[in-house]
C-alpha cells in the first residue's frame, strides 16, 4: 500500500476512534485502489477517497417512548446520509442494541459502493437505533417506531433519502414508520422500501437479498463448470436473508443443511425444505431469536453457542452479521472441501477469514457485490412507486436476475482490467468507487 493510503488510514483510525467496523470497511476498500489512484491522480488531487470516507451528514437524536407498564424509556437514533453522487441517500434502518455510530457508518460507507454496483440511481446511508424490538408487544413496537419518525421525518423523503428495513425491521415496523411519516408530512409517497403489498410495496423485497445471493453465487459457478445442483450448502442466520437463499437454493437443486441464531446453529441431514422452509418464517415471526425450536420441531442436532462454518459442506452462505466468520472457520471450509463463499451480510467475514479463503483459491465474494439484491429490489419499488404501478412477481425476480449478472460481470471485468483476474473483491470495490468517484468529479466541490 502507498504511503498516501497509510497515511490516509492512520488518519481515518485518529479521527473515529472506536469505530474499528468502520475502520475495517475502509481498509478493504483502499486496499483496491492503489492501481486505480496511480492511473487517475485527478482522484487523489481532488480528495475523492477523503471524500467518499466522511459522511455527508451524520444526525444523532434521542427516541422517547412509552412501555406496556407506562414507564419512559430512552434510546438512541441515528441516520448516516453518505453519499448522493449518483441518487438519493438508501440503505436501510436497523433496530438492535448492537447499533453504534460506528457500526452504522461501516455499514452506510459498504451502502454507497454496493448500490453503485446495482446501476440503480441510489446514493449511500444507513440508520437505526439501539433499541431492540425482541420481547416487545406489539404496542411497544408501534410507540417506538412512531417516536423513532417524529424526529427522522425532517431528513427523509422520496427524492433525499429513502430507508428500508435491516436487522430487526420488518414489515411490521415499516408500517408503523410509514403510518406516522404519512400523518406528519400529510402526502403518501415511496419514502420507505419493504413496504406492504397493498400499499405500495414490491412482489419479491422480503426474499431479495437471499435470492441476489443465490443467483450471484450460480454466476461464480458457472466459471468453474459448476452448479448449485446436487451440492450440498450451509447458511448461517435464518431471517430473510437466509429464508431466501434456502429458498432459492433449493429450488436451484441444492441441499441446504444449516442455518443459525445468537444460540447456535442446527444440521439437518436431510436439507431444509418443502414446510421446513415455512417454518423459518414461524420462527421469525415468534420474536425469539433462537434457532433451536427447529431442532425441537424436526428433531434434528441443534449446536448451541455454535455457527455452521464446521460443517462439511460444498457452498457457505453466511447471511446473519457483521464477522460472523473467521479465521478458523474459514479453515474448517477449506479443510472439508467448501468450493464457494458468498456473503449474504454485510462484511461477514473477518479479515483474517477472507484472505485464507483467497489464497486457497475458493470462489469468494464481498457482500457488497453478492449482497445487493435487497437494494436492488427496493430500487425497482422506489420506480414502480414513481409510477403508480406495480410488476408482477417474475417481472420482478427477472429484473433482479439480470441485476445480479450485471454485477457479476462488472465485477469481473475490472478485475481482469486492473489485472487481478477473479478477484472478486478487487472488481466490487474498484467498479463502485469508479462510479461514485466519477459522479462526484462531474459535481465539483461540493
Amino acid at each position: 500500500m502507498s504511503g498516501y493510503l497509510k497515511d490516509l488510514i492512520s488518519e481515518v483510525k485518529a479521527k473515529n476512534p472506536a469505530e474499528p467496523e468502520f475502520h475495517q470497511a475502509v481498509e478493504e476498500v483502499t486496499d483496491s485502489l492503489e492501481k486505480v489512484l496511480e492511473i487517475h491522480p485527478e482522484y487523489r488531487a481532488a480528495s475523492i477517497l477523503e471524500r467518499i470516507i466522511e459522511p455527508e451528514r451524520v444526525i444523532s437524536f434521542r427516541v422517547p417512548w412509552i412501555n406496556d407498564q407506562g414507564e419512559v424509556k430512552v434510546n438512541r437514533g441515528y441516520r448516516i446520509e453518505m453519499n448522493s453522487a449518483i441518487g438519493p441517500y438508501k440503505g436501510g434502518i436497523r433496530f438492535h442494541p448492537s447499533v453504534t455510530l460506528g457500526s452504522l457508518k461501516f455499514l452506510a460507507f459498504e451502502q454507497t459502493f454496493k448500490n453503485a454496483l446495482t446501476t440503480l440511481p441510489m446514493g449511500g446511508g444507513k440508520g437505526g437505533s439501539d433499541f431492540d424490538p425482541r420481547g416487545k408487544s406489539d404496542g411497544e413496537v408501534m410507540r417506538f417506531c412512531q417516536s423513532f419518525m417524529c424526529e427522522l421525518f425532517r431528513h427523509i423523503g422520496p427524492s433525499t433519502d429513502v430507508p428500508a428495513g435491516d436487522i430487526g425491521v420488518g414489515a411490521r415496523e415499516i408500517g408503523y414508520m410509514f403510518g406516522m411519516y404519512k400523518k406528519l408530512r400529510n402526502e403518501f409517497t415511496g419514502v420507505l422500501t419493504g413496504k406492504g403489498l397493498n400499499w405500495g410495496g414490491s412482489l419479491v423485497r422480503p426474499e431479495a437479498t437471499g435470492y441476489g445471493v443465490v443467483y450471484f453465487a450460480s454466476e461464480m459457478l458457472q466459471t468453474r463448470g459448476l452448479s448449485f445442483e446436487g451440492k450440498t450448502v450451509a447458511v448461517s442466520g435464518f431471517g430473510n436473508v437466509a429464508w431466501g437463499a434456502v429458498t432459492k437454493a433449493t429450488e436451484l437443486g441444492a441441499k441446504v443443511v444449516t442455518i443459525s441464531g445468537p444460540d447456535g446453529y442446527i444440521f439437518d441431514p436431510e436439507g431444509i425444505n418443502g414446510e421446513k422452509i415455512k417454518f423459518m418464517l414461524e420462527m421469525r415471526a415468534r420474536g425469539k431469536d433462537m434457532v433451536k425450536d427447529y431442532a425441537d420441531k424436526y428433531n434434528v442436532e441443534y449446536f448451541p453457542g455454535k455457527r455452521p462454518w464446521e460443517v462439511k459442506v460444498d457452498i457457505a452462505l453466511p447471511c446473519a452479521i457483521q464477522n460472523e466468520l473467521n479465521e478458523d472457520d474459514a479453515k474448517n471450509l477449506i479443510n472439508n472441501g467448501c468450493i464457494c463463499v458468498c456473503e449474504g451480510a454485510n462484511m461477514p467475514c473477518t479479515p483474517q477469514a477472507v484472505h485464507l479463503i483467497q489464497i486457497s483459491g475458493l470462489l469468494y465474494s464481498p457482500g457488497k457485490a453478492s449482497n445487493a439484491g435487497g437494494v436492488a429490489v427496493s430500487g425497482l419499488e422506489m420506480a414502480q412507486n414513481s409510477m403508480r404501478y406495480n410488476w408482477t412477481r417474475d417481472e420482478v425476480d427477472n429484473r433482479l436476475k439480470l441485476i445480479m449478472h450485471s454485477i457479476h460481470k462488472a465485477c469481473t471485468e475490472t478485475a481482469e482490467r486492473y489485472g487481478a483476474k477473479g478477484n472478486y473483491v478487487t472488481g466490487a470495490n474498484i467498479t463502485g468507487f469508479l462510479k461514485v468517484a466519477n459522479a462526484m468529479m462531474d459535481q465539483g466541490i461540493v
